[in-house]
């Protein structure tokens, strides 16, 4: 891909595909335009200077005219631009006009040439035409019946040959100034898009573990609610006292509902919310979980307790509070759990089992309490099987790897 220096001069050397816009059209107009009226008005005021020997006539204006013209369509044919204003170049001064600007164009199509990546093509039109600048005038002027003045001086050639040079090293540095800004601008480009991705990924792993929260919240509550409830109903005209506690335990569970989907729909809007007054959902957390299950459970540590990562930490509370809410809607009334956390050397071992009838229920009932789970665990890079026991009942085994060196 080329690119052809455009912040440094943007009226010279401009990237961009040859397309008609006003835009460009007008500033391509105006620019040769005031090149051609420098040259003309440079013939001009130089005519009456020795030692011309041919007064600026229709056709020396034309040469001095035809380049600035031909410069409309530099960027769409830079070799072919250059090409004649070369010509000009030449032709101009061997006819013998008056020694007035005439290189401008040239200069210009040169230099857009070379920016443009036309060097190679660039280089060979600007040797053949010095090289017929200088046969013509020291070695056919006579034959031609070229004027005196047509004939260049040595100095004359040292000078046009030095500012040839000049320009070809200008015109280098600025195309390869451009290479510099445009390889910049695809790398700010590139990063933008890979932040614009990140985000995206982001926010989308954002509302999945926002929904598996309140997945988890209100699977677990709600059940519960929906146990006490039912058995507040029951008790309420023979046992008033359980009936009693039946409803206090609703209360409990609905107001720690609240919490929880407060603190997880917190993040929506953080400027607006206030440090959470509930505590965060972990294993310490356990001993509560379990007793507020509705169901009797058993725990069961393996290993030394220690510290986890609060991802880790929380997912494991998670599956369990999952695990023990499909117990709770499968495994029939009088079902018990056993909930086993194992702390080993570079994974936290999470294990529910029940002894119910939960491996007997339809699966469309199951809804997405598994799924749920298994997602969570594969977030993690860990694993997650579910399913019936031999003798019965029904297991939910996670492996959740913390990060640790054995």
């Amino acid at each position: 891909m080329r690119d052809d220096g455009a912040g440094w001069l943007p009226w010279l050397v401009e990237e961009a595909p040859w397309k008609p816009a006003p835009g460009r059209w007008r500033r391509h107009v105006i620019l040769a335009g005031v090149l051609a009226a420098i040259q003309v008005i440079g013939a001009v005021a130089a005519k009456a200077e020795p030692p011309a020997a041919r007064p600026l006539d229709v056709a020396g204006v034309l040469l001095l005219v035809a380049g600035p013209a031909a410069l409309i369509a530099r960027h769409r044919f830079p070799a072919a631009v250059l090409a004649v204003n070369l010509a000009v170049a030449v032709a101009y001064p061997l006819a013998g006009y008056p020694r007035a600007p005439f290189f401008l164009a040239a200069t210009v199509a040169l230099f857009t040439a070379v920016v443009a990546g036309r060097r190679t093509a660039a280089w060979v039109l600007v040797q053949v035409a010095y090289l017929a600048y200088l046969g013509i005038g020291w070695f056919c002027a006579n034959r031609l019946g070229l004027p005196a003045s047509a004939r260049p001086e040595v100095h004359e050639a040292v000078v046009v040959a030095l500012w040839i040079l000049v320009v070809f090293v200008l015109a280098e540095a600025a195309r390869i100034r451009g290479q510099h800004y445009a390889e910049i601008t695809r790398t700010r480009v590139e990063q933008a898009r890979a932040r614009a991705e990140q985000e995206r990924r982001q926010a989308s792993e954002e509302r999945l573990r926002i929904a598996r929260e309140l997945h988890d919240v209100l699977g677990h509550h709600l059940s519960l609610i929906n146990v006490q409830a039912g058995v507040g109903l029951h008790l309420m005209d023979s046992r008033p006292e359980q009936a009693r506690e039946a409803l206090t335990a609703i209360r409990t569970a609905s107001a720690e509902a609240l919490r929880e989907v407060r603190g997880v729909l917190g993040v929506l809007r953080p400027e607006q919310e206030a440090a959470p007054r509930a505590p965060a959902p972990t294993l310490d957390r356990l001993a509560e979980l379990t007793a507020d299950a509705g169901i009797p459970v058993r725990t069961r540590v393996r290993g030394t307790a220690r510290p986890l990562p609060a991802e880790v930490d929380r997912a494991g509370y998670r599956i369990v509070q999952e695990a023990l809410t499909n117990v709770r809607r499968h495994a029939g009334p009088a079902a018990t759990a056993l909930v086993t956390i194992g702390y080993d050397d570079d994974a936290l071992a999470v294990r529910v089992d029940d002894d119910g009838r939960g491996a007997a229920a339809p699966v469309d009932e199951a809804g997405n309490g598994i799924a749920g789970m298994w997602a969570r665990a594969a977030a993690l890079g860990g694993t997650l099987t579910a399913g019936p026991l031999d003798g019965g009942g029904f297991r939910v085994d996670a492996r959740l790897p913390t990060g640790d060196e054995s």
